[in-house]
């Protein structure tokens, strides 16, 4: 396994990590939702070590040039990861809230940037970095971690979207989920 390939993957969950500190607005701590959400952001890279150090073995015993083909995509979408990260943070003129708060609710809709096309471009670039790593190390557990994130997001996309078109503004809300993509 590459180590330059494992660090830009621990780099991309350490700059997901960092967002609820560093970005996110939060009126609170942390609720049992958010943890339970969250919990794939803090296992992934775990089992990605533990993959590297040789502890998990991989669902295959990979060709050199399988294995170098894996590794390139986990790189392609580790940095797809983060350069959607990058564009949606750019996209944001005020923190954002942490949506599993009761109190959090919308101030504005965002339907520039990165969120023309991706009503959710967050949780898409959080998806990109959950299957780079499951294509660098390619076992049950990131499969695992990789499939339960994709269902929390989702349905944390849909609570969402819900308490959106609910809101003020969900008129406008409507109107921009009919010509967006959730992930």
């Amino acid at each position: 396994m590459n180590r330059a390939v494992l660090l830009l993957l621990l780099l991309n969950f350490a700059a997901i990590g960092a967002l609820p500190a560093v970005f996110f607005e939060s009126h609170g701590g942390f609720n049992r939702m958010w943890w339970l959400t969250a919990a794939p952001f803090f296992l992934c890279p775990v089992f990605l070590i533990a993959s590297y150090i040789g502890t998990l073995s991989p669902f295959t015993s990979g060709q050199s040039f399988l294995r170098d083909l894996s590794e390139l995509a986990a790189v392609c979408f580790s940095a797809l990861s983060l350069a959607l990260l990058g564009f949606t943070l750019g996209s944001h003129r005020i923190p954002i809230a942490l949506w599993h708060q009761e109190s959090d609710t919308p101030r504005q809709i965002v339907t520039y940037g990165a969120y023309r096309r991706i009503r959710h471009p967050f949780y898409a670039s959080f998806l990109l970095a959950f299957v780079g790593v499951f294509l660098f190390a390619p076992h049950l557990a990131t499969a695992s971690t990789l499939v339960y994130a994709c269902v929390m997001l989702n349905s944390t996309a849909a609570k969402e979207e819900s308490r959106l078109r609910s809101s003020v503004f969900g008129s406008e809300y409507e109107t921009y989920m009919h010509a967006t993509g959730r992930f």
